[in-house]
């Protein structure tokens, strides 16, 4: 007697349909614009938080600057002017010294922030007078009517 075998057939399929390996791919490309969101985000955060930092010194610089030269008083509220008084070494007085660092600050806020200015407002009728430094810049991105700011309110008392 001769005993032939069959052997079945497998209908099972090995491997990956061409659907599985579309949705695959929709699964990932779905994640990777999220990483690359999250990726904008994290630089606009960190341009934001430089601009700040920025912003946090400069007010800085002109607090140590008033209270380096506490009897200028209004003079920091007008204009500036390259008056020579650190660099040559001239002799000048209280106004001509805050016109002087007047006009650094508005060379630095030009440097490091995008359309920056230093505004000052001088009270002097409480005791100690009081200087409102705020320093403004526009974020790229916001909404160009209002700016962001950084205020800081320093008493000075003058000798």
């Amino acid at each position: 007697m001769l005993i032939v075998s069959r052997t079945r057939q497998s209908t099972r399929q090995n491997g990956f349909s061409l659907v599985e390996v579309l949705i695959a791919l929709i699964i990932m490309s779905v994640g990777m614009l999220g990483i690359a969101s999250l990726f904008v985000q994290s630089m606009q955060a960190g341009r934001t938080s430089m601009f700040r930092h920025h912003a946090v010194t400069l007010a800085g610089d002109v607090a140590d600057r008033i209270r380096a030269n506490p009897r200028a008083g209004i003079a920091y509220t007008g204009l500036g002017g390259d008056n020579g008084c650190v660099a040559t070494g001239n002799d000048c007085n209280e106004a001509a010294m805050a016109a002087n660092d007047i006009f650094l600050w508005d060379q630095q806020v030009t440097d490091s922030l995008p359309n920056g200015g230093v505004t000052i407002a001088f009270d002097d009728t409480v005791i100690p007078p009081l200087y409102t430094i705020v320093v403004d810049w526009d974020e790229p991105g916001e909404d160009p009517m209002s700016p962001l700011n950084y205020t800081i309110n320093i008493p000075v008392m003058g000798f």
